[in-house]
């Protein structure tokens, strides 16, 4: 009898990669391909680690991951009816004030639906509450994996009847945080979970919680707090016509730095790459030596 044969990685991103309308404040509408595994896979590529990309959509979309597969990684797709689709409205000239509506889902991840693969650090980034639930994690911790989760799969609750997404804390929030090894959110996620928009505060309690590490982005800047230390490190861009996709490339660039440098080399070194991301639109495509050079100055 054959066994399956499993396969290893350093990372794996999963969540869905969505088609999305984006309208900016004053300006026109954008369409694109996007969401947490793509951004952030395209920003851990440049540093030559093992990725995969697991997502779901309908087979007619499959051509949007071809970015990816260039980029050198890994990509596995369970499919699905339909590819999630979003629409984000930016009312005013602040970047962090977005409306919100999921128009369609490519529904729930299901442990019994991964592909056999070696345990390692998996990145959970979803668009929504729609995709995620405890039992999946659960069921990845169980196989020996280390999780890294963003919060907004949790504190962007989808009202069922409008499709709108509103922000909600989350009554299994600890649970959440005592199964992660790492946990992103950005400032208003932090908001609603911890009742604080003080960067620093808002890591310490949830540190208190149980968060091992903890990573909150906001317009500035972002945080990053680890064994008891909290860094700051702000943004360097020069423009904001790549806003969308901040945190989910800065998550990327973080954990795959992480796995060799420190809370604040690794924080550094996103903060800066993230920078240059936010310059252009779509996904990071520079190298690292563009990354590190910025950075040095």
């Amino acid at each position: 009898m054959k066994t399956k044969k499993t396969h290893r990685y350093d990372i794996i991103f999963i969540g869905h990669v969505a088609a999305g309308e984006i309208e900016p404040f004053h300006g026109e509408p954008e369409y694109t391909y996007g969401g947490a595994p793509f951004f952030g896979a395209m920003a851990a590529a440049p540093l030559g680690k093992r990725l995969l990309v697991i997502t779901r959509m309908a087979q007619a979309d499959h051509a949007c991951l071809e970015p990816l597969r260039s980029a050198g990684i890994d990509v596995y797709v369970q499919p699905a009816g339909e590819t999630s689709r979003m629409r984000v409205i930016y009312p005013t000239t602040d970047v962090d004030e977005r409306q919100l509506f999921l128009i369609a889902s490519a529904g729930f991840f299901r442990i019994e639906e991964m592909p056999p693969l070696e345990p390692c650090l998996v990145h959970l980034g979803a668009l929504s509450d729609q995709e995620f639930t405890l039992d999946f994690m659960e069921g990845l911790k169980g196989r020996g994996f280390r999780l890294s989760i963003d919060m907004q799969s949790f504190v962007w609750w989808v009202d069922p009847t409008s499709g709108s997404i509103r922000y909600r804390d989350v009554p299994e929030k600890r649970e959440i945080f005592r199964m992660a090894d790492c946990v992103k959110l950005d400032v208003n996620e932090a908001r609603w979970l911890t009742g604080t928009d003080d960067l620093f505060t808002a890591a310490e309690m949830l540190e208190g919680w149980g968060s091992r590490e903890t990573v909150i982005t906001r317009a500035d800047g972002v945080l990053a707090r680890g064994q008891g230390k909290s860094y700051f490190e702000r943004f360097c861009n020069k423009g904001i016509q790549g806003r969308t996709g901040r945190g989910d490339t800065l998550i990327g660039a973080y954990l795959a730095r992480r796995l060799d440098c420190s809370v604040q080399e690794s924080l550094r070194f996103a903060a800066v790459l993230t920078s240059i991301k936010m310059e252009a639109q779509g996904p990071f495509r520079g190298t690292l030596a563009e990354v590190l050079e910025r950075a040095s100055v």
